[in-house]
């Protein structure tokens, strides 16, 4: 309550224009035969280098009577914005609300801010993060939320950490929500780990199994993906409950058979490992993670009742392309055809030698014949 000027005493609240701005103090008019001053100490809650940053001549102000000594009144106007400041923040820290303050100093442990008072965010309350500079927040308005409040004690304690964990976790269930099992998204490779990597997709990190990392086998994660690699990745799986995001790396990757048909055609001789037996063949593995069937009947130039009477695993052989399917991933292959192909080589070659051997052995007797008639 505005007490009247004539009744002046300490504590009294009073109202009072601004007459005048000197280097340290300020003169009011209340009305008095002597002018009230207000200390520079005394215009804020806040440090204050000058006090033209805090009043303006002619601006009306409420003080309260702090000093009144012989003909001298020292008044303060920290002491009834500070009482005001308390108010508001304690209604502001029950409703539990999010409101803007301005950085003021950047002190040892955090920052100090302007909430009317001298609030306090410490370091570890600034951010969800590490930060270590401090000195970029100078000026800065940052929104809050008031972490304790002790009127008694002076201390005002704020956060901006929890609003931005509050705006971290709506982003993220805003983002869970929009994601679907088969949707190709963009990534950064944030931690790389035994087991896989884990990719940050918006806020929210996904894990890419190891064997979700390529066609092939892999043996290290690093030996894929670099931290701070960007990718694309396939989501597999989602709980929104746990948080929980299953990725695929090898998904967005060209797959060891794309564009098989191109590098391989029928009629082509190719090598190739015996990657597996099984009654009706055996595998053949002609490029990484590309195999071929050759069936029992196509193993040799002859009848055979299993596949393991001509062929061993790890075995290396060559192999006649039959066909190639690469919609479906099939290639047939035949051993029996590059027997039969190597054996009517050596037949062409037994012609051609018994041609020639034939005709010199004609040249020989003609020679004997011309000899014996010229005898």
């Amino acid at each position: 309550m505005v007490e009247s000027n004539n009744e002046l005493q300490v504590g009294s609240i009073v109202t009072g224009t601004v007459v005048k701005l000197d280097e340290k103090q300020v003169f009011i008019d209340i009305g008095q035969k002597s002018e009230g001053i207000i200390p520079i100490s005394e215009l804020s809650n806040l440090h204050v280098e000058n006090p033209a940053d805090v009043v303006q001549e002619g601006e009306e102000l409420t003080l309260e009577v702090k000093k009144v000594a012989d003909e001298e009144i020292i008044l303060s106007k920290k002491l009834v914005d500070a009482e005001k400041a308390w108010e508001e923040l304690q209604a502001k820290y029950d409703a539990d609300e999010i409101f803007e303050t301005e950085v003021k100093e950047v002190v040892k442990g955090g920052l100090v801010v302007d909430v009317g008072l001298r609030g306090f965010i410490p370091a570890s309350l600034v951010e969800t993060y590490f930060v270590e500079d401090f000195s970029e927040y100078k000026n800065k308005t940052l929104e809050v939320k008031i972490a304790d409040l002790d009127k008694e004690q002076n201390r005002i304690i704020l956060s901006h950490r929890a609003v931005r964990e509050a705006q971290e976790n709506e982003e993220k269930s805003a983002l869970l929500q929009s994601l679907e099992p088969g949707k190709v998204i963009e990534g950064t490779v944030q931690r790389i780990t035994g087991f896989g990597a884990f990719i940050d997709i918006g806020g929210v990190d996904g894990l890419v199994h190891i064997s979700e990392l390529a066609h092939t086998h892999v043996e290290k994660v690093s030996d894929v993906l670099t931290e701070g690699q960007e990718i694309s990745v396939e989501i597999l799986s989602i709980d929104p409950d746990n948080e929980r995001i299953s990725l695929s790396y090898k998904n967005t990757l060209p797959g060891p058979w794309s564009g098989i048909a191109e590098r391989i055609r029928t009629g082509d001789h190719v090598e190739g490992t015996v990657k597996r037996i099984v009654t009706f063949g055996a595998f053949i593995e002609i490029e990484e993670g590309v195999e071929g069937l050759v069936h029992i009947s196509q193993i040799a130039n002859r009848h055979i009742g299993t596949p393991e009477e001509v062929l061993d695993i790890g075995q290396q052989v060559t192999a006649k392309v039959l066909s190639v399917d690469e919609k479906e991933n099939r290639i047939s292959l035949s051993m029996k055809e590059i027997e039969l192909e190597e054996e009517q080589g050596d037949i062409q070659q037994y012609e051609k030698e018994e041609d020639s051997s034939g005709f010199q052995l004609g040249d020989m007797i003609g020679d004997q014949l011309d000899k014996y008639k010229k005898e």
